[in-house]
């Protein structure tokens, strides 16, 4: 596999497994590049039978997937927009994509993933966060917008429409365990443990006869996020090109919310500016 062409991208494999180490420098912001290149892994991976397992990880200690890059302009989207699927926006098309690849699909959240980062968290077949150090969150509510990547679908059919409502409307970071309590993510495990965890339980995966992941993963049957996924883009433009919205992003990224000390305070910015 040319794994050499992808930018943000670092991957190896071995026995099965297809590790991903996501690499876009500051903060791991969920960029034009990363969305084209995840897509395109996926793509490669999904008619390699030589591959029955694809972990995802970060380059950076502090932050899985930050945020959506809030930079991209429409010019910049234009090729990913040429080639969705019916009926889903860029960034939905990322998350549809990944719930319905053949392998197994695990992410190991050792820092923070927010907005779109957390989006791609509750995609995953499976997900393991590191006590201390995980944050998963939706800030989009601050911003004057909603979930615009599947939030509104996938996080409910995970941790239920009470607990979705407390985390898209109470824009909070959650902590590793508070997010395996609800559901959000399968467990929280010490960070010292968390790549041996992991590791194993993706080894034993790929290690089953053959066949069995993808009969498991037919018999498990996906739901049809279709109809709400439809509804929820079409909200999130009608917010998202408001005046007032606009204003809020302008200023957030003009207070740094690109920057990594910005990031991590991101909540807080977008707090005091809706306030």
């Amino acid at each position: 596999m040319g794994h050499d062409v992808y930018r943000t991208l670092r991957i190896s494999q071995k026995d099965g497994v297809a590790h991903v180490t996501i690499d876009n420098p500051p903060v791991n912001v969920l960029s034009v590049a990363v969305i084209t290149d995840v897509r395109r892994l996926l793509t490669s991976l999904a008619d390699d039978g030589t591959v029955h397992v694809i972990v995802f990880d970060s380059a950076d200690p502090d932050f899985f997937l930050a945020h959506v890059d809030m930079t991209a302009t429409p010019e910049a989207l234009a090729g990913l927009m040429a080639d969705l699927p019916d009926g889903v926006n860029v960034f939905q098309a990322v998350g549809e994509q990944l719930r319905r690849q053949p392998q197994v699909t695990i992410v190991k959240l050792a820092g923070k993933a927010r907005g779109g980062g957390a989006e791609f968290v509750v995609v995953a077949d499976m997900a393991f966060a590191a006590i201390g150090k995980a944050g998963l969150g939706h800030i989009e509510a601050l911003m004057g917008i909603v979930p615009g990547g599947g939030a509104t679908q996938y996080l409910t059919e995970r941790v239920g429409r009470n607990r979705a409502l407390e985390i898209v409307l109470g824009a909070d970071l959650m902590d590793a365990e508070t997010a395996e309590r609800y559901g959000w993510v399968n467990r929280a495990v010490p960070a010292d443990q968390l790549d041996e965890f992991v590791d194993r339980l993706a080894g034993n995966i790929a290690a089953l006869p053959g066949g069995v992941v993808a009969a498991v993963k037919r018999a498990i049957v996906l739901r049809d996020h279709s109809g709400g996924l439809a509804w929820e883009n079409e909200t999130w433009a009608g917010l998202v090109f408001r005046p007032a919205t606009a204003q809020l992003m302008s200023a957030g990224l003009a207070n740094g919310a690109q920057t990594r000390d910005g990031e991590q305070d991101l909540e807080g910015l977008f707090r005091n500016l809706a306030g």
